[in-house]
């Protein structure tokens, strides 16, 4: 079974980066989508950005992230990442990395603390 491993999360100030990882334990080029999502405290959680396996050209990122955001894949490493910049206190949240199957199967990671705080 397909597993996912988040990394790459703390605290940061208000204006900076960040880079999540999320490692799969075998390759994901025969899944479908791959996403990241978060949860803030007491809120449901929400989609970041997703985008085909296959490409990473169409990247649909939330409103609220575009443009500081990006998704990209290390196909060789089986390796996702959300690059973040710009961080604001909003983005407060435990970032989860999402692998859905053809079938329609969700695979969910740990999940990794971010937290903007000046």
């Amino acid at each position: 079974q397909l597993q996912l491993v988040e990394s790459g999360g703390g605290v940061v100030q208000p204006g900076g980066s960040l880079r999540l990882s999320c490692a799969a334990s075998e390759t994901i080029e025969g899944y479908f989508i791959i996403g990241w999502f978060r949860q803030a405290p007491g809120k449901e959680r929400e989609g970041v950005a997703r985008a085909p396996v296959i490409s990473t050209e169409n990247v649909d990122y939330s409103h609220s992230v575009s443009g500081r955001f990006t998704l990209s894949i290390d196909s060789a490493k089986n390796t996702v990442y959300l690059q973040m910049n710009s961080l604001e206190p909003e983005d407060t949240a435990v970032y989860y990395c999402n692998v859905k199957s053809l079938r329609g199967r969700d695979y969910w990671g740990q999940g990794t603390q971010v937290t903007v705080s000046s």
